[in-house]
Formats: structure tokens, sequence, C-alpha cells
């Protein structure tokens, strides 16, 4: 259901209010979400997270708010931006082609269609509210794709590929009572200096570097895999100028002195996999340049009456959970606007 990782509601402006209509959870610049369309989503995500974890799952607190708390709020993000992205898209002008639609309205039949009569019931659900919000959750789509459109998909091994190190650290800082980094003063600097320097002539004379790391590094951590851009840049740069098994000199950070031994200078499955990742968060980082920019104008009115009340079903009758899998298998967008 995430369109986007760390989408908010406080992307919007919200304003508390009590009277909007009795079951309309939320408006927004004219469009609003009711309760059975809240619900669908929200016991869609209950069922994912019961059918991974187990019921006993909503026992868990986290940052003193319980599970169920976090997950109405993430919904309440994720729905919100849902219509938020609706709206842009009319900006945009981006729209559903009329195949889609017919797509839509063949899974909004298979999914009311899977409903028992009492969920129906319970749900206070028809099938045109079941299409109207595939019709939103596809457009919502439509509208990522329209915007990530010139994202490069292609990325060099060398801008991908994971090296692997070996490191002796010797600091040049230790932490005070709030386990904030208090640095040396010149004299202490040039101390731990001179133990670098003792621990890199003990390698030149042949002893084995994690015998010497065993004895001389303060970071309890001797291995490190990474990609460019992810270290701090005078080790990154030393490390990614090592061949395999060479070692470099004295290499200064914030954190202290460094001497580095090259592990491994590339893996061609992690290569690939890093390619994923680069090519994902540049099309986030395309999409939130543009997204956040419209939704800081939005304002969300929010049903605080309404809201209070809104819990997680705990009838088992209930099951929702093939909302999203049903749209995955039946909805298949066009995608013109994708390289």
């Amino acid at each position: 259901m995430i369109l986007l990782p760390g989408c908010s509601l406080k992307d919007t402006r919200i304003v508390f209010y009590s009277g909007l209509g009795k079951e309309e959870v939320f408006r927004m610049e004219g469009t609003g979400c009711m309760l059975p369309e809240f619900m669908i989503y929200l016991t869609a995500t209950q069922n994912r997270y019961e059918k991974v974890y187990g019921e006993q799952i909503f026992n868990v607190s986290l940052d003193q708010l319980t599970l169920e708390e976090n997950i109405k709020d993430m919904v309440l993000a994720q729905v919100s931006q849902i219509k938020a992205m609706n709206l842009l898209a009319k900006e945009e002008g981006v729209e559903l082609e009329s195949r889609e639609k017919e797509q839509i309205s063949q899974a909004a039949t298979e999914f009311f269609s899977s409903l028992k009569e009492k969920e129906q019931e319970m749900l206070k659900i028809d099938e045109d509210t079941i299409y109207h919000m595939y019709e939103e959750y596809a457009l919502a789509q439509k509208l990522y794709s329209y915007l990530i459109r010139e994202v490069n998909p292609e990325v060099s091994d060398d801008e991908a590929r994971t090296i692997t190190v070996h490191h002796i650290l010797v600091k040049t800082y230790e932490l005070d009572e709030n386990k904030e980094p208090v640095f040396f003063s010149a004299e202490k600097k040039k101390e731990a200096y001179e133990k670098a320097k003792e621990a890199l002539k003990q390698i030149k004379e042949g002893k084995d570097f994690e015998q010497v790391a065993e004895e001389y590094s303060e970071d309890p951590q001797r291995n490190y895999s990474f990609r460019k851009g992810e270290m701090e840049q005078a080790f990154e740069l030393s490390a990614f100028n090592l061949a395999q098994g060479e070692i470099s000199e004295i290499v200064e950070t914030k954190y202290g002195y460094h001497i580095i031994q090259c592990i491994s200078t590339f893996n061609q499955e992690e290569t690939d996999a890093n390619k994923i990742k680069i090519v994902e968060k540049k099309k986030e980082e395309v999409f939130d340049n543009r997204y956040k920019e419209y939704a800081k104008g939005l304002t969300t009115v929010l049903n605080e009456e309404l809201w209070k009340k809104i819990t997680l079903w705990k009838e088992e009758e209930i099951n929702t959970e093939s909302f999203f899998s049903i749209f995955e298998k039946k909805v298949i967008l066009e995608e013109e606007y994708s390289q």
C-alpha cells in the first residue's frame, strides 16, 4: 500500500475539527475520505500484520503509542497521500485510460464479491465505493510513474560497486556523560597519531593485519562493506584507490586515524543489488521534490471526534487482505510515462 517511504500527514496543514459529516474521516481541499473506505484500508493493513506476526502483535507499544495507534496514523498518512496525489494528477493532466478503468471495474467486482454479507454490512461498503478507491489508488500510482519518468535507470558498475575493507581506528575523541564527542587537544591528538604510526610500522614489518587490529583498533567493528557516498570522503577515497590486499597509509577523518586494508574490490551480486537501490533512491528524490512542494499547500481537516472512535476490528469475520492483491493481479497501468 505504501506509495513512497516516509509519507506523512505532516506533508499537509492539519486542522482538527468536529463539524464534518458524521462518517467523514477527513477532508482535503474539497475531496473527502469516508469511514467505510478508511476502514477498508485499515483492516487490510491489520490483516496483513496479523497474518505475518499473529494477533499478539497489537499488544506491542512503539514510542509510547500502541501498535494500533501507530497503524491508524500510518494508514491516515497513506490515504491522505493518495488523495493529495489525485489532486496533483489533475494539475499535471495525468488521467486513467478506458482500458485501465475497465480493469479497475473488474477488480472492484471481484473484491466486492469476495466479501461475505456480514463483512459488507459491517464495513458499510458497496461496489461503487470499491471502484472509486481502486480508481484513486491507480491514479496515484500512475502519477508517480509520470513524475519519475525522466529518471535514468542506467547505473554504472563503478557507481554501484561495493568494496569490503578491514580497518584499524585510533580515535581522536572521547564521549562525555551525554554520549557527545569531545575532541582531543593537539597534544593528545599527537599521541593518537604516534599510536597509529606504531601500528602501521608493525604491519609493514610483516605482522598480521588482524593481529595488529586486535591490539590497536578502538572500533569494535573491524570490517566495513560500502559503496561510494556512504563513508566519510577521506576514508572512502583512500579505500577505493586500494587494490585487493593492499594497505593504506594513515588516513585522518573526524573519528581519528585509520589504517585500511582492502579485502574485496568488487562483488557482482552486491553491485547489481545496489543498482536497484540507487535507481529507487533517485526516483524517491524526484517524486519527493514535486509532491512535498505541492502537498505543503494543502489543508487536511481531520474529524477529531470520529478519529478518536476508530479502532481495529476484533471480529474474525472481517478480512480485507485481498483488497491489494486483487488490484495488483487485475490492474496493469499504461507505461507510456516510463523509460
